[in-house]
């Protein structure tokens, strides 16, 4: 019983063995291929049309942040200005706004600019 489970475990063995040179040329052979060479590029391919993407949204948003910047400076500034000529005319009785003072923190900081692009 025992030489007979050892036989057939023997056997077995060369089995997968006996197969296994083939399944290597098998494996170098497709490897070496066009179809693996061709499913490899596609799969490139799909990654740099991401990459492409992401750069078109990125260029497409840092436009419009940089739009709306100067947007928010225009309003700041055109607050500032009105603020400032409504203080010369109505003087000490115009209500400060202390973010406008001059003791106060620039706006452009308050806003989170770095202050070294524009």
């Amino acid at each position: 019983m025992a030489l007979r489970e050892q036989l057939i475990a023997v056997s077995s063995a060369r089995a997968a063995t006996a197969g296994k040179g083939e399944k290597m040329e098998l494996l170098y052979e497709y490897l070496s291929g066009t179809e693996f060479r061709q499913r490899v590029e596609a799969i490139v391919e799909a990654f740099e049309a991401l990459q492409s993407q992401l750069n078109r949204e990125r260029r497409a948003m840092e436009k419009q942040w940089a739009e709306r910047e100067k947007q928010i400076a225009r309003v700041i500034g055109s607050t500032s200005a009105r603020y400032g000529a409504l203080q010369g005319i109505v003087g000490a009785g115009l209500p400060a706004i202390p973010a406008l003072e001059l003791d106060q923190p620039l706006l452009r900081q308050d806003l989170g600019d770095d202050g070294g692009r524009d």
